[in-house]
């Protein structure tokens, strides 16, 4: 067993009990870290909270560089929640054509777009899953994002790197965030969906090479 060292109160210090495998674990996503380039920016990453949450509903099975791309376009036409609500469905349609299932997902942010702008954003992955186009990944990446809270967001590169570096055996991404939350403890929850984004847009093109690099930190103990 190994001890980590959690907190920066000075009246008290925590001390958790890491195992073998969670001591790798934490070694490989911060060694993942280094190679994943700061300055890529991802499609959950905005100033205003409400953007957040729309270019996470967009970037669903989508290129962060397209739901970027497509999403500067649309908040230069609609630039609050309430136009975005009041805006036609076809004008929307039009801007974000070229992100997939473009259809639904305006239909989705004008309909969130509008109860957004009357009650405000939720707080909690519950109260969050009620919009429309928001499931479990958008709601935790959008938390982690916007109020650094302990979540993790499954997406394709979450998935894909942590089953190839052995963190989990699972393919549904709420088992695999389930195996992620027991492997990591709870500081590092909120930069996994990051860190590993980063990676994967930077390395992923060329599966070869991204898993020659991730062959190497699996070696990371």
């Amino acid at each position: 067993m190994a001890w980590l060292r959690s907190g920066s109160d000075s009246r008290q210090v925590h001390f958790l009990k890491v195992n073998k495998k969670t001591k790798a674990a934490i070694s490989q996503l911060e060694y993942l870290k280094k190679l994943a380039p700061k300055e890529l920016q991802l499609a959950a990453e905005w100033k205003k909270k409400w953007k957040i949450l729309i270019s996470t509903i967009l970037s669903s099975q989508t290129k962060d560089e397209t739901t970027i791309k497509y999403s500067k376009i649309l908040y230069k036409k609609f630039s609050t929640p309430r136009k975005l609500a009041n805006a036609e469905l076809s004008q929307i349609k039009k801007i974000i054509r070229p992100i997939n299932f473009y259809k639904t997902k305006a239909k989705h942010i004008k309909e969130t777009a509008e109860i957004i702008s009357k009650a405000g954003i939720p707080k909690t992955v519950d109260k969050l899953l009620e919009l429309p186009g928001v499931g479990r990944k958008v709601a935790n990446v959008y938390l982690a994002e916007a109020y650094n809270m302990p979540c993790i967001g499954v997406d394709v590169h979450v998935a894909r790197i942590s089953r190839k570096l052995k963190w989990t055996k699972n393919k549904h991404p709420l088992k695999i965030e389930k195996d992620l939350e027991n492997l990591f403890p709870k500081k590092y929850w909120n930069s996994i969906n990051y860190i590993l984004v980063r990676f994967g847009r930077t390395f992923g093109r060329s599966r070869r090479q991204e898993d020659k690099i991730l062959k190497r930190i699996r070696a990371i103990k």
